[in-house]
């Protein structure tokens, strides 16, 4: 069974830094690329950036480039997304997804987490 778990989430005041992370279980991990999503009250889930297994690629939204860093550590099973600078139109639901056929800026991953909550306050 297949388990991705986020954490770090929270409210921090704009211009301020979150780091969120992602476990995950039942999978081998090196083998999935891993994405981070977002989704804002009463807006569609938009794709935030994404690794490959290796760690050798990244994408990221233009809206964030520059601001948040994707990163991952495979002895630890671990995704990390760095957000510096937040601003409010950041906040949203995070969500972390994993994708067996390579890093996509589409929705269409195998497996997602719960979500979690990210304020930039203003």
């Amino acid at each position: 069974q297949v388990q991705l778990v986020e954490s770090g989430g929270g409210l921090v005041q704009a211009g301020g830094s979150l780091r969120l992370s992602c476990v995950a279980s039942g999978l081998t991990f090196s083998r999935y690329a891993m994405g981070w999503f977002r989704q804002a009250p009463e807006k569609e889930r938009e794709f935030v950036a994404a690794i490959s297994g290796s760690g050798g690629s990244k994408l990221y939204a233009d809206s964030v480039k520059g601001r948040f860093t994707i990163s991952r550590d495979n002895t630890k099973n671990t995704v990390l997304l760095q957000m510096n600078s937040l601003k409010p139109e950041d906040t949203a639901v995070y969500y972390c997804a994993a994708r067996r056929a390579g890093l996509a800026i589409t929705r269409n991953y195998d497996y997602w987490g719960q979500g979690i909550q990210v304020t930039g306050s203003s």
